[in-house]
């Protein structure tokens, strides 16, 4: 093997989702709720995640658009300034996606406290390149643990980048444009 790292590519976006075992579709009872793929995950992250979310990710919380019910998704979120940048890894045709796309109202769980905002999708070119680049250049310490998920070897610096590049180019890209603190309750 080459000293240097492999470069993201969107043809092995399909195998790094075979090889991940949170994103197969694999089965779980947890709590009497039917749990699979990312669902899984997020499962297990949610209560860290919503107690003391580390640095780059956080907690979503959407208003479902068929239920009404809240809906809650462990993401990793990207916060320059009041903006936060968020992506779709999977596309448009999430749950919390779609939920976003009827309301886009969300509560934003990071780093300083639970924050209202308002979703939306990232359309202007200028735009998009400001957020790929915090969104790829922004590396904490879980997502060395969760590149060990997605790609094979000892997870680094540009390995994470060239993966988070790839989401964020082949998935569905988002900005929260936060409004304030989130009300209590």
């Amino acid at each position: 093997m080459s000293g240097r790292a492999s470069r993201y590519e969107p043809s092995l976006y399909p195998r790094e989702r075979r090889l991940n075992p949170f994103i197969r579709e694999r089965h779980l009872s947890l709590l009497g709720l039917e749990l699979h793929g990312g669902q899984l995950l997020s499962a297990l992250q949610r209560p860290w995640f919503s107690i003391a979310p580390p640095r780059g990710y956080g907690v979503l919380t959407t208003t479902g658009c068929r239920s009404g019910r809240q809906r809650r998704k462990c993401i990793r979120a990207i916060r320059c300034g009041e903006q936060v940048y968020i992506v779709s890894i999977a596309g448009t045709q999430v749950g919390w996606f779609r939920n976003i796309r009827a309301d886009p109202r969300v509560t934003l769980r990071i780093r300083g406290g639970a924050f209202a905002g308002r979703a939306r999708e990232l359309t202007d070119p200028h735009e998009l390149e400001r957020a790929l680049a915090a969104y790829t250049g922004a590396v904490g310490p879980v997502d060395y643990l969760a590149c060990t998920n997605w790609r094979k070897g000892r997870p680094t610096r540009s390995k994470i980048e060239d993966l988070t590049r790839g989401w964020f180019q082949e998935g569905a890209p988002l900005v929260v444009e936060l409004t304030g603190y989130a009300a209590s309750g």
